[in-house]
């Protein structure tokens, strides 16, 4: 695997595969690499034929009072998880590199509509950061295929509606979100969890799971659902910051008449913000 950290050296790197008629596909990350990552840059070793992983930590969506700077970092582990999975190039470029003029001035893209509620309201200008430095990546990149979790649910959904709307031949794919044995779903910052509050952690999956098994067995009053299910987070030791029951198309509110369900939960444990979420598809019940 080489790794490069400049644009300049990611393109010469890039000239060559393409030269072959190589599909080229790009897994975009901000390092301390997982199983779920892992995964993901294995599915783009299944679909394409050369793979780029990128590892860069942006700032530009982190809000002034988040974990930008508590946010974990281990390049040389990340370097032999990446090189186990067979990956080809791994792109490591410095905050300079991404933003050669500052952010001040940075030309900034903003989704509508999926942008908006859940993430986008608990972290104002934190999906403009995303899609910004997404549109960047894939620019120095140009992919033919780009793959991202689904455990950030809305975030897969802006960057499908960014391609979309602005005419990007780039495939999006979403992978299942890879969780540990008791369900917690693998994230980067479960490594800032205490012992004590990683024995709680799996308590939001349980809830997101408890909601599904009432909305199954035909409760439809959603609003009463996420209350209860909020009261649980609490006790289990979260403080919730929301519970939603949406559209899984559009992550807009679910009606009782609905059947292709998200539920989408971030709740904090201590100063660590999780998220997480459940498909659900309702088969017909009259």
């Amino acid at each position: 695997m080489n790794t490069v950290k400049t644009v300049r050296e990611l393109r010469a790197a890039l000239a060559g595969a393409r030269s072959k008629g190589k599909r080229i596909a790009l897994v975009p990350t901000m390092g301390n690499l997982h199983s779920g990552h892992v995964a993901l840059v294995e599915k783009a070793r299944q679909r394409a034929d050369f793979v780029v992983t990128s590892i860069f930590v942006n700032p530009l969506q982190f809000g002034p009072a988040e974990d930008l700077s508590r946010y974990p970092r281990s390049l040389a582990d990340d370097q032999e998880k990446l090189i186990q999975a067979d990956c080809d190039l791994l792109f490591t470029p410095d905050l300079e590199e991404i933003y050669p003029d500052g952010m001040q001035g940075q030309t900034i893209v903003n989704v509508p509509i999926a942008s908006e509620g859940l993430c986008g309201t608990s972290r104002p200008g934190h999906f403009e950061g995303v899609a910004t430095v997404v549109c960047k990546l894939f620019n120095m990149v140009q992919p033919d295929l780009a793959i991202f979790g689904e455990k950030d649910f809305q975030q897969l959904a802006v960057i499908r509606k960014l391609v979309r709307d602005l005419n990007m031949s780039i495939q999006i794919m979403g992978e299942p979100t890879v969780r540990a044995e008791d369900g917690l779903a693998l994230s980067s910052r479960n490594n800032l969890l205490t012992q004590a509050q990683r024995a709680s952690a799996p308590a939001l999956y349980a809830c997101l799971n408890d909601l599904a098994s009432a909305i199954s067995s035909g409760e439809r009053d959603f609003a009463k659902l996420t209350s209860k299910g909020k009261t649980s987070l609490r006790k289990a030791g979260f403080r919730p910051d929301y519970l939603e029951v949406c559209q899984a198309e559009s992550l807009q509110s679910a009606s009782a008449e609905d059947s292709q369900l998200v539920i989408l939960a971030a709740a904090f444990l201590g100063k660590t913000r999780l998220i997480d979420n459940l498909q659900l598809n309702l088969t017909s019940e009259d």
